[in-house]
C-alpha cells in the first residue's frame, strides 16, 4: 500500500517533476522511512502529472525557466512509450498489480536497482529555479525573500555570511572556483560546463557564439549581372522618372548662366608647366608682388664704410684702451661686429673669418622676410592716455602752502572749519582743543578736555555756535564764544530752553548739564556713552548728530537729537566694524561705512537702500558730494574709490595716486574739488566735475600734489577739510601742525 499511497498522493497534490512536496505529513513518516530504497512511482514518467510542459510553466508563474528539460525531468523509459495509450496502460497495470499484491516486473526491477539508482538521483533535491515570475528582483533588495511559491510561502534568499577569508580559502581548495559564477536570479553558485566556458571564451575573443558558424563562407549572389526576362520586382516605375526635376532644371540653368558670363570655361586646356618667378627681382608696382598691398621690398645690405677698408683713416683705428673694452662687451652691445685693422696692401688682407656665417644670415633674412606686412593696429602710446584738460584750465584750486598753525605738542588727529570759514578747531592727542583764527593762524582759545580728542565737528547751522568734541567715551558740546555775540547768546538760550520730560525714557546715552566751572570754560553739555567714541558728525540742519562707538554689536552707531536731548540706536544688528558715518546732504539717508562695504539706509522708511562694494581692504574715510549723488571713500590699501549712486553699486573710478594708506577725504561745498590725505605726507587735490546731464560721466582730474607735513611715527596727514567758501584746503598732521594751502 505504500506504493499506492505514493501514487495517490502524487496525483492528488499535482507535484511537478523533479519537485518534492513541501512539508511532509507526520503520520506518514513510518511508511516513507520503510521505503528508503523504494522509488517514487509518480516520478517515473514525465507526463504523469497530467500537464504538458508549456501548461506547467504557465501554471507555475514562469514564462521561461531557462533550464534544460534533461536536467530537471526524470529519465524516460528506454522503451520510449510516451503516448497517452501507453500511459493509461501502465497506470492500469500498476493498479491491478497493487490490488492483487503481485509486483510488476518494472517495480521489481526498480526495487533491485533502487539503491544504486537513487544514490545519485536529484529528484529529492529542492528546485532552485526562479519561480517568482517576470518580476524585477530590485523590489526585493530590502527583504530576506525573493518571492512566493504556488502555496504562498516565501522563497528565501540563500544565506551569505562568508567573509573574504572564507572566499579565499574556497578559492584555494576548490579547483573549479574559476568556473563558478553566481546566479543573480536564485543567488546560488553555478558551475559552468566545458561548453559554456568555451562559449564565454569565444565571445571574449569577439567570435561568434556558434562554434560551427563560418563567417568566411562564400556569399550567394542573389542578383546576377545577366539580363533576364522577368524583373526582380513588379512594382511600377515612379512618377518622378517621367517628370523632369525642377531642382536639376535650376542647377543646369545656373551652370548655363555661369558659362555665358565666363565664370566657367569648359574644356579649357590646363597648362601643366609650373610658373617660376624671381621673388625679389622687380620692384615696380606692375610686378606680380607689386600688386600686393603693403608689399615688403627685399632688405638691402648697408654699404661698407671707412671702417671696413683695409687701410682705414687713423681715427677709425681703435686705441689700446678701446680694444679691451670692445672685447669685454656683449656681442649684441657692440656698435661694430669687428675691429678695424690696417694692412700695408690689399694682398696682405687675410680671409674674412665670418664670411660664411654672414652669408648664411643674409640668406635667412631673405628667406624669412615676410612677403606682406601684417595689418597691425599701430597704436600711438600717447593715444592711450585719456585726453584730460590741462590743470591751468581747471583753476581755482590750492597750489601752495600759505599758513602753518603751530601750538599742539602731539599729533593732531582732527580738525573742523566753522560754517562762516572764520574759525578753525583742532583736536590733538595732547588732551586739548584749540580754536584758531583762519586768516592770521592765531590761537584764539585752548580748551583742555583731559583726554585724546578723536573727532571734532562744528555745527553747520549758521545761527548756532556749537562745537562737538569726541573725547574717550563722551561727546562734549562746547560754545567757543567766538564771532557774533548774538549768535553766542542765542546758542545758550536755545540750550537752556529745554524742559526735561516728566518720565525720562530709557536711552543708550546719558545727557549731563555742565557745572558752573565747566560753563566758564565753554562746556555746555556732556553726552556720556559706555564705549569710546571714534567719530562725531552733524546733520546739515544742525539738530541731529551721529556718533560712532568703538564697540561690538548693533550699538556702534547712535543718533542724538539736540533740541529734545534724545538718543537712539537705529540698528538692530551689526554688519561688521563701523569705520565712518555721514549724513546725506539732501535726502534722509545715512551712510555707514564698515571695513568692507558702505551701506545706504533710508531713515524714514528704516530700510537698507543700497550697498556699495569698494573692493578694498578697510575703508578709512568717507565723504559725500554736496549734490548727494556721488560718494568717495579712502582705504588703508592706498585707494581712493569714487561711487556714482545713480550708476552702480560698483566703483565708478579707483584712483591710486598715494603710496601709503589714506587717512581722510573731503569734498568742497562750492567748487568741483576733492582732496585726500595720506600717510606718505602728501595731499592730492583733484578736480571732480559732476554734470547735471545723466548721460555724461563725472570728470576726475588730479591737479595738484601738496606737501609740507613731516612724517612722524610713520604717520603723515591725518585729516583734511576744505574752506566753506574759498578754494583753500586745511590739513592736520602727525607732526603736531595744521597747514593751510591756498
Amino acid at each position: 500500500m505504500a506504493g499506492a499511497q505514493g501514487v495517490g498522493r502524487a496525483a492528488a497534490t499535482g507535484a511537478r517533476p523533479g519537485k518534492r512536496p513541501r512539508g511532509p505529513e507526520p503520520e506518514r513518516e513510518p511508511e516513507e522511512s520503510s521505503l528508503a530504497c523504494a522509488p517514487a512511482p509518480s516520478l517515473q514518467d514525465g507526463s504523469s502529472s497530467g500537464l504538458s510542459e508549456s501548461e506547467e510553466s504557465v501554471f507555475s508563474g514562469l514564462e521561461d525557466s531557462g533550464s534544460d528539460s534533461s536536467e530537471d525531468d526524470p529519465p524516460k523509459e528506454e522503451d520510449g512509450v510516451s503516448s497517452d495509450e501507453g500511459h493509461g496502460e501502465t497506470e492500469k497495470t500498476t493498479e491491478q498489480q497493487v490490488q492483487n499484491g503481485t509486483p510488476s516486473p518494472r517495480t521489481a526491477m526498480a526495487r533491485v536497482q533502487g539503491c544504486e539508482e537513487y544514490a545519485e538521483d536529484s529528484s529529492d533535491e529542492e528546485d532552485i529555479r526562479n519561480t517568482v515570475g517576470n518580476v524585477p528582483l530590485e523590489w526585493y533588495d530590502d527583504f530576506p525573500h525573493v518571492g512566493y511559491d504556488l502555496d504562498g510561502r516565501r522563497i528565501y534568499k540563500p544565506l551569505r555570511t562568508r567573509d573574504e577569508l572564507d572566499q579565499f580559502l574556497d578559492k584555494m581548495d576548490n579547483p573549479d572556483y574559476w568556473r563558478t559564477v553566481q546566479d543573480r536570479m536564485t543567488g546560488h553558485d553555478v558551475r559552468l560546463t566545458d561548453e559554456q566556458v568555451a562559449l564565454v571564451r569565444r565571445l571574449q575573443r569577439g567570435q561568434f557564439g556558434d562554434g560551427s558558424f563560418d563567417p568566411y563562407e562564400p556569399a550567394v549572389d542573389f542578383f546576377s549581372g545577366d539580363p533576364m526576362i522577368h524583373p526582380v520586382t513588379n512594382r511600377p516605375a515612379d512618377k518622378r522618372s517621367f517628370i523632369p526635376s525642377l531642382v536639376e532644371k535650376e542647377k543646369v540653368s545656373r551652370m548655363v548662366h555661369a558659362i555665358k558670363m565666363g565664370w566657367i570655361q569648359p574644356r579649357r586646356p590646363r597648362d601643366r608647366t609650373p610658373g617660376f618667378y624671381d621673388l625679389w627681382a622687380q620692384e615696380d608696382p606692375d610686378a606680380v608682388l607689386g600688386r600686393h598691398k603693403m608689399h615688403v621690398p627685399a632688405p638691402k645690405l648697408a654699404l661698407p664704410g671707412h671702417a671696413e677698408s683695409y687701410n682705414p683713416p687713423p681715427e677709425y683705428l681703435p686705441s689700446e684702451e678701446e680694444r679691451p673694452a670692445w672685447e669685454q662687451q656683449e656681442p649684441g652691445d657692440r656698435k661694430l661686429n669687428f675691429l678695424p685693422h690696417k694692412f700695408p696692401s690689399l694682398r696682405a688682407v687675410p680671409a674674412y673669418g665670418r664670411f660664411i656665417q654672414e652669408r648664411f644670415e643674409r640668406c635667412l633674412d631673405l628667406y624669412l622676410c615676410p612677403r606682406q606686412r601684417k595689418m597691425r593696429v599701430n597704436v600711438d602710446p600717447e593715444d592711450l592716455i585719456p585726453k584730460l584738460p590741462r590743470p591751468r584750465d581747471l583753476q581755482p584750486f590750492p597750489t601752495c602752502q600759505a599758513l602753518v598753525y603751530r601750538g599742539h605738542s602731539d599729533l593732531v588727529r582732527c580738525l573742523s572749519v566753522s560754517p562762516g570759514g572764520q574759525w578753525l578747531a583742532s583736536g590733538s592727542d595732547d588732551g586739548s582743543v584749540r580754536l584758531w583764527e583762519v586768516a592770521t593762524a592765531r590761537c584764539m582759545r585752548t580748551v583742555p578736555v583731559g583726554g585724546v580728542v578723536r573727532s571734532v565737528a562744528w555745527n553747520p547751522h549758521p545761527t548756532i555756535c556749537l562745537l562737538a568734541v569726541a573725547v574717550e567715551d563722551s561727546v562734549l558740546l562746547l560754545n567757543p564764544a567766538l564771532g557774533d555775540r548774538l549768535v553766542v547768546s542765542g546758542t545758550d538760550q536755545l540750550l537752556s530752553a529745554f524742559v526735561p520730560p516728566e518720565e525720562p525714557a530709557v536711552q543708550p546715552a546719558r545727557w549731563l548739564e555742565a557745572s558752573g566751572e565747566e560753563c566758564q570754560g565753554g562746556l555746555r553739555l556732556r553726552i556720556c556713552h559706555g564705549k569710546p567714541v571714534t567719530q562725531v558728525t552733524w546733520h546739515g540742519r544742525g539738530d541731529y548728530m551721529a556718533v560712532v562707538l568703538a564697540a561690538a554689536g548693533h550699538t556702534q552707531v547712535l543718533i542724538h537729537q539736540l533740541s529734545r536731548r534724545r538718543s537712539q540706536s537705529p540698528f538692530r544688528r551689526s554688519h561688521g566694524q563701523v569705520q565712518r558715518v555721514a549724513f546725506h546732504p539732501v535726502r534722509p539717508f545715512l551712510l555707514v561705512a564698515s571695513q568692507r562695504s558702505i551701506r545706504l539706509y533710508h531713515l524714514l522708511r528704516q530700510e537698507l537702500t543700497k550697498k556699495l562694494r569698494p573692493n578694498c581692504k578697510w575703508v578709512s574715510s568717507l565723504a559725500v558730494h554736496p549734490a548727494g549723488d556721488n560718494v568717495i571713500c579712502g582705504s588703508y590699501d592706498s585707494k581712493l574709490v569714487w561711487f556714482d549712486l545713480d550708476l552702480s553699486c560698483e566703483p565708478y573710478r579707483v584712483l591710486r595716486h598715494h603710496k601709503k594708506a589714506l587717512r581722510a577725504v573731503a569734498f568742497h561745498t562750492r567748487y568741483p574739488l576733492f582732496a585726500s590725505g595720506s600717510d606718505d605726507g602728501s595731499i592730492i587735490v583733484c578736480h571732480g566735475m559732476v554734470y547735471n546731464d545723466l548721460l555724461q560721466n563725472p570728470l576726475l582730474v588730479p591737479v595738484k600734489v601738496l606737501r609740507g607735513h613731516v612724517l612722524t611715527r610713520d604717520l603723515g596727514v591725518l585729516d583734511v577739510a576744505f574752506h566753506p567758501t574759498q578754494p583753500w584746503v586745511f590739513s592736520s598732521g602727525a607732526d603736531g601742525t595744521l597747514r593751510l594751502f591756498t
